[in-house]
């Protein structure tokens, strides 16, 4: 009976009665199909929309952006550059069932436990701003290194290291408490919570160190045994994060209007770009220069994290060169992750190892030509 029905209709002829059921039953099968296929999508997206509520115990974290420092950093009356300075940002979000498959297959996407970023009972609010308190110390740091380094006028006033947050199940849980000043490691004072931390950093597991603490106007003294973090083995420390309480002062006025971005890790190319506007000579020659590290007041410059995922980012932005924390030429420094990245994606981007602001600048000074 259809291949009647085919007949006629291929020869124009008058349609044969016989040919209606077929008609009918083909319509109400073509039906049939397109209600299951809506009925199939919309299950689809039922599925994907109650997953992407699922919250898992994970952070995914991706190549983030180049930020340009020239719009967001200005220096009264400074002087103008015609390449520019970047800092770089990582993309971090929590987890979810679909976050956490395609970060599995896709390159450079990392998947970390939410220990890692957050504080056992801080809630995102607290983690954020936390987060931006540490971006303001990088911010008086970068100010202080780079007006020291072009001589002008600053001065500050120390009131001291704090105590920010305590990790849970490391040596300063149960002895140093939020909001205790630090005084003393090791019989040393320090001037900023950065220089504080790369002295920890210099020991290794299991070194003793002992800490003096002012609480409540009494100072307490605490030995600790250093530990290594259960999410990064090759660190050792006290678990404990902090802050630098000061006021900072400098002439001429520099305005920064950074909002939004978290952390220390811009610290070296915040000191770059408020040095740059402070000295008559561009350093930028030109060229678009990316890079990241903490920096102290003294210039010195120190490891981050996500060291690939902003060299993917820097080169997408396009950038010529990307300043990487040296960490003293020790194995497995941010500075051979993001060569080894670089040779990875094929990018003609040159790497460049620094332990101080003034090796960024002299290395520009003296191996970079004007564009």
């Amino acid at each position: 009976m259809a291949y009647i029905c085919e007949f006629m209709q291929a020869e124009n002829l008058e349609p044969d009665r016989r040919c209606e059921p077929v008609k009918i039953k083909m319509e109400g099968y073509i039906y049939m199909l397109k209600k299951r296929i809506i009925r199939i999508a919309l299950l689809i997206v039922i599925i994907t929309a109650a997953l992407s509520f699922v919250k898992l115990p994970y952070y995914i974290t991706e190549p983030g952006e180049a930020t340009e420092l020239k719009p967001l950093i200005k220096v009264d009356n400074g002087y103008p550059e015609k390449g520019s300075f970047s800092l770089m940002t990582v993309k971090v979000g929590p987890a979810n069932p679909l976050t956490y498959m395609w970060a599995k297959v896709r390159p450079y996407h990392e998947i970390l436990p939410e220990e890692n970023f957050k504080q056992e009972g801080e809630s995102d609010q607290e983690y954020m701003k936390r987060q931006l308190q540490m971006m303001r110390d990088s911010q008086e740091n970068a100010m202080i290194a780079a007006y020291k380094r072009a001589g002008k006028e600053v001065s500050y006033t120390f009131n001291g290291v704090y105590a920010m947050t305590v990790v849970s199940g490391m040596p300063a849980e149960g002895k140093i408490q939020v909001g205790d000043k630090i005084k003393k490691a090791d019989g040393k004072t320090f001037r900023s919570a950065e220089s504080f931390v790369r002295y920890i950093e210099s020991k290794k597991a299991g070194d003793p160190v002992k800490i003096v603490v002012e609480r409540d106007k009494e100072e307490k003294t605490y030995e600790m045994k250093l530990k290594t973090f259960k999410e990064d083995p090759k660190r050792a420390g006290l678990g404990v994060s902090l802050i630098t309480d000061r006021n900072v002062k400098v002439k001429p006025e520099v305005d920064m209007d950074i909002e939004n971005i978290g952390g220390p890790s811009a610290g070296l190319m915040m000191s770059m770009e408020i040095y740059n506007q402070l000295t008559k000579e561009d350093e930028t020659k030109g060229h678009h220069i990316a890079g990241t590290g903490t920096i102290d007041d003294e210039g010195k410059v120190g490891p981050i994290g996500g060291i690939s995922q902003k060299v993917v980012a820097a080169d997408k932005a396009g950038a010529d060169i990307f300043f990487a924390p040296n960490e003293g030429g020790k194995k497995g420094s941010n500075y051979e992750e993001a060569v080894k990245t670089a040779k990875d994606i094929k990018t003609d981007m040159k790497i460049v190892p620094v332990d101080t602001m003034d090796d960024a600048i002299h290395y520009l000074e003296d191996k970079v030509k004007t564009a």
